[in-house]
């Protein structure tokens, strides 16, 4: 493994190495790990990386792995950058023909991220997405129960992603400086709060349930002044099965930490999970007792039991689902060195839920900003 950004100072990238390695599969061998050279060398020494294999630029990192023996240059690059570099990355290592993993979202519009599929599919390597969220057992879990129709025909599904971290900016007298590239419109694209953890949301409804996006009423807002960007967004969804959505995801909901959760309201059934409590499902009844549902046991679906570490009553949290995610692909990468052919079946988020992503994204900004409001999702 090679990886581009994440050095010292930077919260994600030790997330990325961390979950990476967990299952002792994946070796960090090379990295490019900051603009600035000082950093990125300081950074690669702090990994105890041979010196050679700490490069400057990404694009001298990927000329010069691509030139190294197949036995010894990197096979994939973890990509942990800005939003607005995650496409130029990409396509310089698919381009030198080394398979990828992307942080989330895809990349800075939805234009590019089209662009970069196009290379995807003519370089035949692998590309995955850090939706790290699906890989949660009892996420799994969920997914099998929508799959076999134990929750009847879809009525309603309520997703929420509210933090409160920024809370404390919303009151400051007179505008505030931006106070990270999230905010940035020249780094993170058109949406700061729905385009980080919104799309999250998003995902695992998909991801959960199948529903495709027919149209959305969405309103984003800005509490802290001077702000660009959205801090806060809700958005009204219209399922093309006629299911119906509501999804939030907040900067300002004062007291919440990581709060993501998803309700799935069906004929017969129903579900809830949440992702400070990831090792519980609950299932609902309208005739009877509900049931709760925990990770580890031998009563789950193939899915759930294949993605979790440690025996029942041991709990799992964040680390390990971002290593479900990291270990899916290194299935499909190992696939791809030995020359085999890539299946259709690796369990983790790839270029399509990227672009359906991005798509989401500005469809809710173009919502938010129209008189109409009721915003036609994009054919992708």
């Amino acid at each position: 493994m090679g990886m581009v950004g994440g050095g010292r100072g930077a919260f994600i990238g030790a997330v990325h190495r961390m979950a990476a390695n967990l299952d002792g599969k994946i070796e960090l061998v090379a990295g490019c790990f900051s603009s600035k050279a000082k950093t990125s060398k300081l950074s690669g020494k702090d990994l105890f990386l041979d010196p050679s294999r700490v490069y400057t630029s990404y694009e001298d990192m990927a000329k010069k792995e691509a030139a190294l023996p197949a036995d010894q240059r990197i096979d994939f690059v973890s990509i942990v950058v800005r939003n607005n570099l995650h496409v130029p990355v990409a396509k310089a290592f698919l381009n030198a023909g080394i398979n990828v993993i992307c942080d989330k979202p895809l990349g800075f519009d939805l234009k590019e991220a089209k662009g970069l599929k196009k290379v995807v599919e003519k370089s035949g390597k692998v590309f995955a997405l850090t939706h790290n969220y699906t890989g949660y057992p009892m996420v799994k879990e969920a997914r099998e129960y929508v799959k076999k129709g134990k929750l009847g025909r879809i009525l309603k599904v309520v997703s929420e992603y509210p933090q409160g971290y920024a809370v404390g900016d919303v009151d400051r007298k007179g505008p505030t400086k931006i106070n990270s590239w999230r905010t940035d419109p020249a780094v993170a694209g058109v949406s700061n709060c729905m385009g980080d953890i919104g799309t999250h949301a998003q995902n695992l409804v998909h991801y959960i349930t199948g529903l495709e996006i027919d149209e959305l009423c969405a309103e984003l807002t800005a509490f802290i002044p001077g702000r660009e960007l959205d801090d806060d967004g809700n958005v009204l969804i219209r399922y093309k099965s006629g299911a119906k959505g509501i999804l939030y995801a907040s900067q300002i909901s004062n007291g919440d930490e990581n709060a993501l959760s998803i309700r799935v309201y069906g004929t017969k059934a129903s579900l809830e999970w949440h992702q400070e409590d990831p090792n519980e499902l609950i299932i609902k009844y309208a005739n009877k007792p509900r049931q709760i549902l925990r990770r580890g046991n031998d009563y789950l679906g193939k899915a759930a039991q294949n993605n979790s570490r440690t025996p029942f009553a041991h709990p799992e949290g964040f680390i390990e689902a971002f290593a479900n995610v990291y270990l899916a692909a290194a299935d499909a990468i190992s696939d791809e060195v030995s020359g085999k052919r890539l299946k259709k079946s690796y369990d983790f988020p790839n270029i399509d839920d990227g672009i359906y992503g991005m798509a989401f994204i500005e469809s809710v900004v173009k919502s938010s900003n129209s008189k109409t409001k009721w915003t036609k999702f994009p054919k992708l």
